[in-house]
């Protein structure tokens, strides 16, 4: 009986055991045959007592044979072959009404043949957690405690009044109700003997292992029962001190492990072991850990009530064992766990992170450890490979540098990378090489990382070499690597980087960029789990956005995400790579969202360079000049390379824009050598000469941007991207030089759009609007940018119900507004005062029919671009 249970009546019962008991006293069941089947602690001799009070009711004693009654048998289990004999001739005296309590484990033949003679099962169950909320509420602890000790407990009742003991004091409930009498019960009655070997069986089965599986759940297996808890009746409790509940119950936690010292101390050493390796989230007992055979062992430990009904070893008893079981003994069940795991061969990182997490320690488990690093994911392997050579053990430096690199670490991956470059062992020295060339080139080191890649002697890291030589501008050297390259073994992988370097070489003096998607398709069912300094996804993504076709970068890059080629270290950059391609195509949203987290290394220059790109197409100068410190300081961390040719672009126009162009003069100046050392590839330079262009625009030095739109108009043969941007160019100039002409302004804007180029077309329209005479050409040149920009307000309808149209000044004063200049600074570029400029304003809300300020400035914006 469980101690606190002060008087039968004082039984708390679900309703069809409630009726099941009044009928058994009123003699109106007919014959009673029942089996009560259940682990320790879920409230089997409680029942008994209950039934105890019922007239005419005995309990069995060894020698005693009644000769009517209801005879009560408590712990069946436990009765050894001559008492399981004599209950036996007492279950085939049809006189007496018999009801039998027994644990699954064990089950002797004896007792297999007594169950069978019974017609029904009373199934006890586990507190759900209303019913757990109850049971606290009678004995005077708080019932908001109900999640958490279902979390702990797992509702098993035994364990539940050990726990709630600990949350009350003697003064809170002088006369408490058992918890484990509230058990949730189920009564069946099966009419036929065969029906009721069928329930014994399938009670037996309920709480014991398959023959089939020998498999002990963990702790792990665990998790999900606080969610199972508030799926049956839980509520959640947004009290104040609802925390510091839940501290109390952690307290009383560890006030009850004391309790199950006897629950311990009594197992022999297997089950023992058993305990251990499920308290320490080992779910999968390998051979030759026990003595006995593994199914009966775990059954053994089942049926102690200390797991759930599926297995798992429950919170409280997985404490109650780290704190109760000697440290001495944990470290040898460990050992002897990692030994055997090892010996029986297969995966063993599952058993390892276990023991990892639970804190073992040891020579065998630090083979373990080492040995399960190699397959597992970046994360857990750096962990293992620590704890592994923390413990002693010799580990694969050059594995564990690797692993690091993976993990996204490339500063701690380049430390240990080097020290074995210098003292290591020369097949140690080549995979450093190779780990230390991925972590530079993720840095933006593109020529030490090609050094250290070609360094590294294998075909495959030729290829890569190849990449990065062209990168830091060396073609000739990258040719050379790409010839070493051509020996790599013909796998996917090594296919799909030779393509990547052979196109990338290819793309400066012709197009390349299908042969870069091909390769990055390829890739991509083997891309996951490899170190790469880049990948084919992002090159061709980089090439298309370059050559005026961000619509052909998205599907790639959305497919190396997916498949996560690269792992981790490239996530940012296939991300912000996407978020580019969403700037170019006026998908602002898209682009922001790309921004988050704090990239490193060249994802922070694309970081950078598209949050100056987003300000600066919105016109905020404030966002402008909050992001620019910080982009310059990534740029400068940095040498310049071919692949970063992109955000430098918008940052040599925000230079102009903000005024600094000197801080970014220097990087511009080594873009420029780098493109004439790859023999000036139209691919590579249109997109550099483009925003050069419009630095030199803003900056009103109008000879320098010409020259930068000649150089746009002698490589327009590459393509039809680049003829459009080269067009686009020439019309600008003259716009700017106030020579508005508007057929051609409209050509060349749809030619920018057509090239992906949205939002400057959309501008390209709209500046030339702003700056004609003609009011014909500056209404339909509006009308073009806003078709170009995407769907806008249409402006509020005149008198004839014609669309409002804004003056020549009103649209310099919106530009200008748009710019964020303030009404004093625009009446001083257009010699007004900043009144008039104040009246403009009213009058454009009031044509434009704008709400308010912000939906005036947005009007605008879809007007002017």
């Amino acid at each position: 009986m469980i101690p606190g249970h002060l008087r039968p009546a004082d039984l708390i019962l679900d309703e069809p055991t409630r009726r099941l008991c009044a009928d058994i006293a009123a003699g109106g069941r007919g014959p009673v045959r029942l089996a009560v089947i259940a682990p320790g602690g879920y409230g089997k001799s409680a029942l008994l007592d209950r039934l105890a009070e019922v007239p005419g009711a005995v309990r069995h004693r060894r020698g005693v044979a009644p000769e009517s009654g209801l005879l009560l048998v408590d712990d069946a289990h436990l009765l050894g072959d001559a008492g399981l004999a004599e209950l036996a001739d007492l279950a085939a005296d049809d006189r007496l009404d018999l009801v039998v309590a027994a644990r699954p484990w064990p089950r002797p033949a004896g007792l297999a043949a007594v169950l069978a003679r019974l017609r029904g099962q009373i199934v006890l169950r586990p507190f759900d957690v209303d019913r757990l909320r109850a049971c606290l509420r009678l004995i005077g602890a708080d019932p908001r405690a109900a999640a958490d000790v279902h979390r702990l407990t797992g509702g098993v009742p035994g364990l539940v009044h050990r726990l709630a003991a600990h949350l009350t004091t003697p003064t809170d409930a002088p006369h408490s109700p058992t918890l484990t009498d509230t058990a949730h019960s189920t009564t069946t009655h099966p009419t036929t003997t065969a029906d009721a070997t069928h329930r014994a069986a399938t009670a037996e089965a309920a709480h014991s292992p398959s023959t089939d599986a020998f498999r002990l759940p963990s702790t792990a297996d665990a998790a999900h029962l606080t969610t199972r808890a508030h799926a049956a009746g839980a509520t959640a409790d947004t009290s104040p001190d609802i925390a510091r509940l839940s501290k109390t119950v952690d307290a009383a936690r560890a006030a009850a492990v004391e309790e199950f010292r006897f629950d311990v101390d009594r197992l022999d050493a297997d089950a023992r072991r058993v305990l251990v390796a499920a308290a320490a989230g080992v779910a999968d007992l390998p051979p030759g850990l026990l003595d006995r055979p593994t199914a009966e062992v775990v059954a053994e430990v089942r049926a102690g009530g200390l797991t759930a009904a599926d297995g798992a070893l429950l919170p409280i008893a997985a404490t109650a064992v780290r704190a109760l079981v000697p440290a001495e003994e944990r470290a040898a069940v460990f050992a002897a766990l990692a030994s055997a795991r090892l010996a029986a061969g297969g995966p063993v990182a599952a058993t390892a992170t276990a023991l990892l997490d639970a804190g073992a320690s040891g020579p065998a488990v630090a083979e373990l450890f080492a040995a399960a690093a190699e397959e597992c994911a970046p994360e857990a392997a750096v962990r293992l490979y620590a704890a592994a050579a923390a413990a002693g053990h010799d580990v694969d430096q050059a594995g564990w540098a690797e692993a690091e690199a993976r993990a996204g670490r490339p500063a701690a991956a380049l430390r240990r990378a080097d020290a074995l470059i210098a003292h290591g062992p020369d097949d140690a020295r080549a995979r450093a090489a190779a780990v230390a060339g991925a972590a530079l080139a993720h840095r933006g080191q593109l020529a030490r990382s090609a050094e250290l890649y070609r360094w590294s002697g294998t075909a495959v890291a030729a290829a890569f070499a190849a990449i990065g030589y062209v990168g830091a501008g060396r073609p000739d050297e990258a040719r050379v690597a790409l010839k070493e390259a051509e020996n790599a073994p013909p796998t996917v992988f090594a296919g799909a980087v030779t393509a990547t370097a052979r196109g990338v070489i290819d793309s400066l003096s012709g197009p390349a960029l299908s042969t870069v998607v091909h390769a990055a398709e390829a890739l991509e069912p083997v891309g996951a789990g490899a170190l790469l300094p880049d990948s084919p996804a992002a090159i061709a993504a980089l090439m298309a956005l370059h050559c005026g076709d961000p619509a052909a970068a998205v599907p790639v890059l959305d497919r190396a995400i997916a498949a996560r080629v690269g792992g981790a270290p490239l996530a940012a950059r296939h991300r912000l790579l996407r978020g580019w391609a969403a700037m170019m195509a006026g998908d602002d949203a898209t682009a922001t969202a790309a921004m988050e987290g704090e990239p490193t290394g060249r994802d922070a220059v694309f970081a950078a360079g598209l949050a100056v790109g987003l300000a600066r197409r919105g016109s905020d100068l404030g966002a402008l000049r909050r992001c620019w410190d910080r982009a310059c300081a990534a740029v400068a961390r940095q040498p310049v390379d071919l692949f970063t040719l992109l955000p430098l672009g918008e940052l040599a126009v925000a230079a102009a824009r903000l005024g600094e162009c000197d801080r970014i003069a220097p990087h511009l100046a080594a873009a420029r050598s780098l493109l004439a050392d790859l023999g000036e590839p139209p691919l590579w330079t249109t997109m550099p000469h483009w925003h050069a262009l419009h630095a030199e625009l803003l900056a009103e030095r109008p000879d320098a941007a010409a020259r930068h739109a000649d150089a746009l108009r002698a490589a327009a043969g590459a393509g039809p991207a680049t003829a459009a941007i080269a067009a686009a160019a020439q019309v600008w100039l003259r716009v700017v030089a106030g020579d508005v002409d508007r057929a051609a302004v409209e050509s060349a804007a749809r030619g920018l759009h057509a090239a992906g180029l949205r939002w400057d077309g959309a501008r390209l329209a709209g500046q030339a609007a702003i700056r004609t005479h003609d009011r014909g050409a500056m209404v339909g040149l509006l009308e073009c940018a806003r078709g170009l920009q995407g769907p806008a307000t249409t402006p509020a309808p005149d008198a004839a119900g014609e669309p409002a149209r804004l003056s020549e000044r009103e649209l310099q004063v919106a530009g200008l507004v748009l710019a964020g200049m303030t009404y004093r600074q625009i009446g001083d570029r257009l010699f007004i005062s900043a009144k008039t400029v104040e009246h403009h304003m009213a009058r454009m809300r009031s044509r434009l029919g704008a709400a308010s300020r912000a939906d005036l400035l947005a009007r605008l914006r879809d007007l002017v671009g």
